[in-house]
């Protein structure tokens, strides 16, 4: 019987020089990769990260600490350098671009012209999921096809590895919106501070969930609630950054690249993509645990362990860019450790009851 590239990647991790086992959740991540880009000799060097920005109508509702206009100002900062995602970037020899798919706003030229800037605007900002949907079907399939776009552009380019990142004001409520209506959690259950709301903030951002989603349900064109499509929810309470995560994630499945999903909001993407083609899941991987209170809940809900716990919940990206070079640093053991056979390292040797005897005592007779 043939063995699988993942049997086989373990068992080189197993002749490398150390026990078995020794490196723990990097040799899962190796094997992983080299399971996805087919090879034993697994690559992660040329690394990417996408960072899509939409605006959402729903922020209308008081539902975030900062204003709206924060979104197309985030997104001259990344350009600019200036951002915590792009210090990281650098930090780790990290491409970064900046697909604006719904900002509402109008960008001056210099913007427009920056290479790494892509203007795939659906809509300036998704409308007030609390009084009527966020978006169209079309416009919905726009966002998602920025995302697909930006998968083949690093494909084209000779990325090794993906990641998404997201900015938004307004973001964490649809997410967690979203995420209330594909899984059993309650509003209470998934809302979080996001960027930092009080006591009252709070109270006002689970109301806003959870009227609109009795209003969606009540519109819903099927009686039976169950039966409703990831896609209809993402066009109902969703974002257009939401959109194109989820495209993209779909988009690296058909091209077996793969994705390093961010935080609470890449993962409310990755829920929907995973309902969509459940093989999309084969190629992810979650950066890290974000301090956003549901983040947990919602990553044992899918069945995944994210690479990193720093207790972090920014966004932009900077869990993707941390956990990036964790993952090469994995593929890069299964590629440069040495084996036993070529370290001329001697291998662990099987020990008898003799040998397994403490010094200074008998063994046991029958």
């Amino acid at each position: 019987m043939t063995l699988s590239i993942a049997a086989l990647a373990a068992e080189k991790l197993d002749r490398k020089t150390k026990p078995q086992g020794a490196l723990g959740e990097l040799e899962i991540l190796a094997i992983r990769l080299s399971d996805i880009q087919q090879t034993l000799e697994p690559r992660a060097s040329k690394k990417r990260i996408v960072i899509f920005a939409a605006d959402h109508g729903v922020a209308a509702e008081g539902v975030s600490a900062f204003p709206a206009e924060v979104t197309a100002q985030m997104v001259q900062n990344f350009l600019s350098g200036g951002a915590a995602i792009s210090v990281l970037s650098r930090h780790g020899g990290i491409e970064l671009h900046i697909a604006d798919v719904g900002v509402d706003t109008v960008f001056d030229e210099h913007v427009k012209s920056a290479p790494t800037f892509f203007s795939r605007s659906a809509r300036r900002g998704t409308r007030n999921f609390l009084v009527e949907p966020a978006m169209t079907a079309a416009e919905c399939e726009a966002a998602m096809n920025a995302g697909r776009e930006q998968v083949r552009l690093a494909v084209a380019n000779g990325i090794d590895l993906l990641g998404i990142g997201e900015m938004g004001i307004g973001n964490t409520t649809a997410a967690s919106a979203l995420l209330a209506a594909l899984t059993n959690f309650s509003p209470q259950d998934l809302a979080g501070r996001g960027t930092g709301v009080d006591d009252a903030g709070l109270r006002r951002k689970i109301t806003v969930i959870e009227q609109a989603l009795k209003r969606h349900h009540s519109h819903a064109p099927s009686a039976d609630l169950k039966s409703l499509s990831a896609r209809y929810w993402l066009e109902s309470v969703g974002g257009y950054e939401i959109a194109a995560m989820t495209g993209a994630i779909l988009e690296t499945s058909v091209c077996r690249l793969p994705i390093v999903i961010d935080g609470f909001i890449a993962t409310a993407a990755a829920a929907v993509a995973f309902q969509i083609d459940a093989a999309a899941k084969e190629v992810c991987f979650f950066a890290h645990l974000s301090e956003e209170q549901a983040h947990g809940k919602v990553l044992s809900f899918l069945n995944v362990r994210p690479v990193l716990n720093l207790g972090m919940r920014l966004g932009e990206g900077t869990g993707a860019a941390l956990a990036m070079p964790v993952i090469e640093a994995a593929a890069k053991i299964m590629c440069e450790m040495s084996s036993f056979d070529s370290a001329g390292v001697s291998e662990r040797t099987e020990r008898t009851d003799m040998a397994a005897t403490p010094s200074g005592t008998e063994p046991t007779q029958p």
